[in-house]
């Protein structure tokens, strides 16, 4: 089971030690969840899109995989 995470600062630091992290899209509203995979556990967290682009600039994931129905783009 993934382990939601309700403070920014925290899952910042998990994403130091991350493998990967993945940007999803909500089709209801604005909703954005960035996930993050670490070799134990998913962590995910929950914000809008207009956050988004200042929370992936604090984001320390070495991969950053986006996933938009069914497509998938990777950045790094």
């Amino acid at each position: 089971m993934p382990v939601e995470i309700k403070d920014l600062e925290k899952f910042i630091e998990v994403t130091a030690r991350a493998i990967e992290c993945r940007v999803k899209r909500s089709r209801k509203g604005n909703i954005v969840k960035v996930k993050a995979r670490t070799k134990r556990y998913l962590y995910t967290y929950k914000t809008t899109e207009d956050k988004l682009g200042e929370i992936l600039g604090k984001v320390k994931c070495k991969k950053i995989v986006y996933v938009d129905e069914g497509k998938v783009e990777e950045k790094q």
